[in-house]
């Protein structure tokens, strides 16, 4: 599946709820329903600078795609991340690198979230960018 089928996904999800109570609740059940993260991953290079609540990012490099895991300690947080791996996770560098996240503009996440969370939100692509980036230059 590419990047922007997971995202029309998603969003199709989302669209089902008008309440925001009940896409709160939606993001929490995502949330509560992925992996717990290793604890030998649970480390200070792996926490998210940004991040009001704590964000651990874990990614691996396997047979040219980026497999990224996380884990946070607030629920919400847990949701949106829980997205975001959804929608990266296991594509290559470049695809990584030139994806346009639009599911969060579309399912209403930005304008929903505090200041706070939006920023932690923000903090989160860039890291996965950031190991994108770092694993496409070993490539090249």
């Amino acid at each position: 599946m590419t990047i922007n089928e997971i995202q029309d996904e998603i969003i199709e999800e989302f669209s089902g709820f008008d309440d925001w109570m009940d896409k709160y609740q939606l993001l929490i059940d995502l949330g509560n329903e992925q992996e717990p993260l290793d604890e030998k991953y649970k480390t200070e290079n792996n926490l998210i600078d940004g991040c009001q609540s704590r964000v651990w990012l874990q990614a691996d490099y396997l047979d040219g795609k980026i497999h990224f895991s996380a884990e946070s300690d607030a629920l919400i947080v847990k949701g949106i991340v829980a997205l975001l791996i959804r929608v990266l996770s296991d594509h290559t560098p470049k695809e990584i690198l030139d994806a346009d996240l639009y599911f969060i503009e579309e399912i209403g996440l930005k304008e929903h979230l505090s200041p706070t969370r939006s920023n932690g939100l923000v903090a989160m692509v860039k890291q996965m960018r950031v190991y994108a980036l770092a694993f496409s230059a070993k490539e090249g």
